[in-house]
């Protein structure tokens, strides 16, 4: 097979049906619309979930639970990603989102201790779990809750 003779499989590709191009397209007139009713009209139909006035599966459905919207989700660091970092730093938020161990801030970043640290750092985050704070004492590090 050359380049020249690539071509898609057949009937993989579609032409769209243009509506409204008079009667013989067999789409004129109402453009496939039927009719009168509600699904005729301009900006007509209805609402997702909407079931034709049945009870809607949402509200079948039993809730349960609770969602705290002033929860604040932190942006987690384990302490095997900070090795990463030179003996002696001053590891920050700004540093950590600038070098890319975190994607973005979010409320604030958490410290946990997953994994060893083998450098002497100080180390300021919003959060630490007790291990990670335990861990990087170990070292030789000290941390600074901001």
């Amino acid at each position: 097979m050359k380049l020249h003779e690539l071509e898609p499989a057949a009937g993989s590709r579609k032409e769209r049906n243009r509506v409204g191009r008079g009667m013989a397209t067999g789409n004129g007139k109402t453009s496939g619309r039927g009719h009168k009713g509600q699904n005729s009209r301009s900006g007509g139909g209805v609402r997702p979930g909407f079931e034709g006035g049945q009870n809607p599966l949402f509200r079948r459905l039993p809730k349960r639970g609770f969602t705290n919207i002033n929860r604040k989700e932190f942006a987690i660091v384990n302490l095997d990603a900070l090795n990463r970092f030179e003996e002696g730093t001053e590891v920050t938020p700004a540093l950590l989102i600038e070098t890319g161990v975190v994607g973005n801030e979010k409320s604030g970043i958490k410290i946990l201790g997953n994994g060893t640290l083998d450098k002497k750092l100080s180390i300021k985050a919003h959060k630490f779990s007790a291990s990670a704070k335990e861990a990087i004492e170990n070292a030789g590090g000290n941390i600074e809750v901001i």
